[in-house]
């Protein structure tokens, strides 16, 4: 046997054991919060159109179906091949494109540490840091059985409970310093950088998650990370392909939704509560993002669920 058909052996093998530990533990279509801490499982029993949502600093990866991840005008398909890496707190849309019934599209969220990645990369003994686009915050990276192992021992805790707080810390340094060898690498060295633009805009972003009702001056924002208001600006549209403006509405408006559909408030009193001082503005914004005025689309959304 060939190392390439040995490294494809294993894993299916490592990939098929992974869909039976989420199957059996995720009946129907949904996000399943694991008891490991920043590890999440998701089915889907069919295809579905593309659905917005915040994709955090992850890996994402199917190991049963195919998904694909839309952000600006760049689509990335990952599959049994592929995995998807983001290194800052992105808006996207989510779409699953091989499911059915039968043969759900299953796979599993694990959050990155920066900080873990910051300690591993000071370390040293990591291949050297190669010359890449330095405008993308998101990619696919290859799955290897180094990699996949790693993550499947980290699945198996979850029959040996009691072991969890003592070795799943360490299997996720693990799957960190595999991560580091892999050849998207280049993202993670990025934003786990103190001196990067990357790292820079993660602080902006993460100031905007906390205060995301709050008005916005971008020269402040660009401030307080220490750049210049013209490279600011610059390095976070490459990165987010929004500018800071349009990324605080996409903030305002997806929480807006979120308090209309689980918190049953009303589209004024929802948009109030996210920083809108206008009822039109908030039902003509919410309406150009969702497609449908807030009402209706809150509607519909509790009729699709029921």
């Amino acid at each position: 046997m060939t190392a390439i058909s040995s490294s494809s052996s294993t894993l299916d093998s490592l990939q098929n054991a992974m869909a039976e530990t989420i199957i059996e533990r995720v009946h129907e279509t949904q996000d399943w919060i694991t008891p490991i801490p920043d590890l999440l499982f998701f089915r889907r029993d069919e295809a579905t159109e593309p659905c917005a949502c915040m994709v955090d600093p992850s890996i994402v990866l199917v190991v049963q179906g195919s998904k694909k991840m839309l952000v600006g005008e760049n689509d990335y398909l990952y599959d049994l091949s592929n995995f998807l890496v983001n290194s800052l707190n992105l808006p996207a849309k989510s779409q699953v494109v091989d499911a059915d019934h039968n043969r759900p599209c299953v796979g599993l969220v694990i959050k990155l540490d920066l900080r873990m990645l910051s300690e591993l990369i000071s370390q040293g003994g990591l291949p050297p840091a190669r010359e890449v686009d330095r405008s993308k915050s998101i990619g696919l990276g290859t799955m290897t059985p180094a990699i996949l192992s790693p993550i499947k021992r980290l699945l198996d805790l979850l029959d040996e409970p009691g072991a969890i707080p003592v070795l799943a810390p360490l299997i996720q340094r693990e799957i960190h310093y595999r991560l580091l060898q892999s050849d998207q690498a280049h993202l993670l060295r990025q934003i786990a950088s103190v001196d990067s633009h990357s790292y820079r805009i993660a602080k902006a972003i993460e100031w905007l998650k906390s205060n995301f009702g709050k008005p916005l001056r971008v020269e402040d924002l660009a401030a307080q990370v220490q750049m210049s208001n013209p490279t600011f600006y610059h390095h976070f549209r490459q990165l987010t392909n929004m500018s800071p403006l349009q990324y605080q509405k996409w903030l305002r408006l997806n929480e807006a939704n979120r308090l209309m559909l689980n918190e049953h408030l009303d589209a004024s009193s929802a948009g109030f509560e996210v920083g809108y001082e206008s009822a039109s503005q908030f039902s003509r914004e919410y309406s150009r993002l969702f497609g449908s005025p807030p009402k209706r689309h809150i509607e519909n959304l509790r009729k699709q669920a029921s």
